[in-house]
């Protein structure tokens, strides 16, 4: 098939269980304009030198004929995960203070317990069923209910911002030949909602300090002065849907790796140690954000011997990038003790994902928790019915069935 179509293939719902052999595919043919005039990346060393060049812009308002649906923001400013410097780096320093290092260092490692006793909980839960949805039941509820309680969101609404959340990441649905107008203003109602549903929680908080982050947002004057309204808003709803939408692909990953690998599965309950590099090879493997579709050079840059054009549409393929045999032994291969792991699951450069120390800490006390209760367990279906999404891609549903039983 001709290069040029690979991202409308890539991005296509058909080929959403199974994209590598179209990654293979990009990587052989290089940098490849495609036919919209964008210009896709899927090599490793290629994306690893573009995720630190400063001349690539991840605010799209940059490209020489930017998306319309990009310039309409309301009042709402984009969040820094949008912008470049300085103001990215303003706006994340600012979210970081509260969150973790130096500021506050046993943030992360003070939810330890908590998350555990989360854990545990869910699966009392659902203990003795013949069949589970990990989806439903553990990977999705385990990370909101931890983001929440850090943002300081009531429990009890956590039904709404999963509507809205769907909602956003729908938007994120870029498959050729849909309607993606609809989504698209379904997806800014939902951003919407969320952002004024946050504002006044955190504006609630404003002269009240507490032990949250929504808290110190309004609270914490910082170095450079304290957020505007908006930016609080804007903020806390990139922290809200960042801290959990992420984490439950990567549980869910995990899990259906896992089965999927019983020897895999057998040697981390006889290794249990090798967990935390078992969670770096499956945001490796299966990571739950395969591209950034974002990013637009501010002047002509050489990638691999094609000039891409300032202000055209640049994608990075980071799960493709995870599987160069130029950079991984045997990339196609699960191996739960791999060394020298440096990924692209939590992306790289400015831009890598702050809220890294989390999801990990997360993913590995779930899977930790899920090992013993996963024998005797077999998946439903396999492949499961995906989400729509091919940027932050996962199961919808991963259903499993106990051993012996009817599913």
């Amino acid at each position: 098939m001709q290069p040029d179509t690979l991202f409308q293939r890539i991005t296509d719902y058909a080929n959403r269980a199974d994209p590598y052999p179209l990654y293979a595919e990009l990587r052989e043919n290089g940098v490849t304009r495609q036919e919209d005039g964008g210009y896709l990346v899927g090599t490793y060393h290629e994306i690893a030198a573009l995720l630190h060049d400063p001349r690539i812009s991840s605010d799209t308002r940059n490209r020489t004929d930017p998306d319309p649906a990009t310039l309409r923001r309301g009042d709402l400013p984009p969040a820094f995960i949008g912008l470049d410097d300085p103001e990215h780096d303003r706006l994340r320093r600012t979210a970081m203070r509260p969150f973790g290092p130096p500021h506050s260092p046993g943030r992360i490692d003070g939810l330890h317990d908590d998350i555990t006793r989360t854990a545990e909980e869910l699966i009392d839960s659902f203990r003795g069923a013949d069949r589970i949805d990990i989806v439903d039941e553990f990977a999705y509820p385990l990370p909101v209910t931890v983001i929440c309680r850090l943002l300081g969101v009531p429990h009890e609404d956590v039904p709404r911002i999963r509507a809205w959340t769907d909602a956003i990441v729908t938007g994120l649905d870029i498959t050729p030949g849909t309607d993606q107008e609809e989504r698209r203003q379904a997806a800014m109602a939902g951003r919407d909602a969320m952002a004024l549903y946050l504002g006044e929680l955190a504006g609630s908080r404003r002269g009240h300090p507490s032990h949250d982050l929504l808290s110190a947002l309004v609270n914490d004057p910082g170095p450079e002065g304290q957020l505007t309204e908006r930016e609080v808003m804007a903020t806390a709803t990139l922290l809200l849907i960042a801290g959990h939408e992420t984490t439950v692909n990567l549980i869910t990953n995990g899990v259906l790796t896992l089965l999927r690998h019983p020897e895999a599965l057998k040697r981390l309950r006889a290794e249990p140690e090798l967990m935390p590099k078992a969670v770096e090879e499956l945001l490796r493997y299966e990571p739950p954000v395969h591209m950034l579709p974002q990013r637009t050079p501010l002047a002509d840059v050489e990638v691999a011997g094609v000039t891409v054009p300032k202000g055209a549409p640049l994608i990075l393929v980071l799960a493709s990038g995870n599987r160069d045999p130029r950079r991984f032994d045997e990339p196609g291969h699960f191996d739960p003790a791999r060394e020298d792991n440096q990924h692209f699951g939590f992306g790289a450069g400015v831009h890598s994902c702050f809220g890294a120390p989390l999801a990990r800490l997360e993913t590995q006390i779930a899977l930790d928790a899920l090992l013993p209760y996963l024998d005797g367990f077999h998946l439903t279906e396999d492949p499961p019915p995906y989400r729509r999404s091919p940027i932050l891609r996962g199961p919808r549903h991963l259903l499993i069935n106990r051993t012996g039983t009817q599913p």
